[in-house]
């Protein structure tokens, strides 16, 4: 306990500084509520959460949150599983799978590694638009690229989950959060949604959006990518981004609910190799696709520069100061969430919370526990 905040749950003896970062932080309250979590060759090692979930209501050990853009990683992962077991082909158009997917050279792995030139919508749409999902995905597969595909990435903020949706749901007959359920999240008891089912919405924290004086888009050259990106459609985060309508739709890019924990559990089958605890959902030939890098350079939205490989970001100093270099895959969420897939170390760490910063790719409390995190599990290792 520090300065009367608890911090809940386990952590190996060598992550004790982690678990004293999580406690100042909740103490000082930079955190409102969190959770980190690391799995270390197939162990759990760190499962901690703590503050709250909202003010009056205690973070609990199965409180989900919305993690923004690790959602992607599961919607990544789910798509790898396709390729896997032969139903998609990552160097395949879009199109032979999805015929109204108009432009031909728009290939899998370029949805995967933000490439395809569809970064956001052309045509204007609201939030009910955005919710149905058959609609605009239809509008996606529609409208001409931004850029050539394949020569950049632009990053895919929201649309991500509705491409990739699109694909699955044109080549499988099944909807892309249904078969995250039944191929990731369900053989690895992974308590992570895309879409959060009745049942489980009260469960959910609330989003407190990041403070003033973050990105002034008013400052961004004329022309940028990023500005058409974020406010078609604008979304409201600390208001209809905690509304269960928001909540139950899966926005695969952007709204997936989990904790800490639930990250770290699905995407570890990634850092062991491609299975965990006796599942195996990656061959080790996929697993290294991971690895090729599709983009190196400066992102189109967001203007710093990125390395895709597919499906993940990988390595990038500049953009991701604490992720640490060698054969690791990672992404972050805006607000701070984040999750690290290092293969060397075999070693996946996962955190989550519901005070945003203003985090793009990285920041400096997201930073301290990415370190803090490997930094312990040298420890471990010896």
């Amino acid at each position: 306990m520090v300065g009367g905040m608890t911090v809940h749950g386990s952590c190996h003896p060598s992550y004790r500084p982690l678990r004293d970062l999580l406690a100042s932080r909740l103490a000082d309250g930079s955190e409102a509520g969190a959770s980190v979590a690391v799995v270390h060759d197939g162990e759990l090692v760190v499962d901690l959460w703590g503050g709250e979930a909202r003010p009056g209501e205690p973070w609990q050990e199965d409180t989900i949150v919305q993690v923004w853009s690790v959602t992607k990683t599961m919607a990544a992962l789910t798509v790898l599983v396709l390729v896997d077991r032969g139903v998609l082909d990552l160097d395949a158009p879009v199109a032979s799978y999805w015929p109204e997917f108009r432009s031909p050279d728009v290939l899998v792995r370029h949805l995967l590694a933000h490439t395809s030139g569809q970064a956001g919508w052309t045509e204007t749409l609201d939030v009910p638009v955005l919710l149905d999902l058959e609609r605009s995905e239809r509008m996606l597969a529609d409208q001409e690229p931004w850029w050539e595909p394949g020569t950049a990435s632009g990053y895919h903020m929201v649309s991500y989950g509705h491409l990739l949706d699109g694909l699955v749901r044109a080549a499988t007959g099944v909807p892309l959060a249904d078969q995250y359920r039944t191929l990731v999240a369900e053989p690895l008891g992974a308590d992570f949604h895309l879409g959060v089912p009745e049942s489980s919405l009260a469960r959910c924290a609330d989003l407190i959006p990041p403070p003033p004086g973050g990105l002034d888009l008013s400052l961004l050259p004329e022309g940028n990518l990023l500005v058409p990106t974020i406010v078609n459609p604008l979304l409201d985060v600390g208001g209809f981004c905690n509304t269960a309508p928001w909540r139950r739709v899966s926005v695969a890019g952007a709204n997936g609910h989990g904790n800490a924990r639930s990250i770290a559990r699905a995407q570890s089958v990634v850092s062991h190799g491609g299975e965990i605890d006796g599942v195996r959902l990656l061959s080790p030939a996929t697993i290294d696709r991971i690895f090729e890098v599709q983009a190196d350079g400066p992102d189109l939205v967001l203007l710093v520069p990125l390395r895709w490989g597919i499906g993940y970001g990988l390595p990038q100093p500049a953009s991701a100061p604490a992720v640490p270099e060698g054969r690791v895959c990672w992404w972050t969420g805006y607000g701070g969430a984040i999750v690290v897939n290092d293969l060397d170390r075999r070693t996946t760490v996962a955190y989550a919370m519901n005070r945003m910063d203003n985090h793009f790719t990285s920041s400096a409390r997201t930073d301290a526990y990415v370190r803090t995190a490997f930094d312990c599990g040298e420890g471990v290792a010896r």
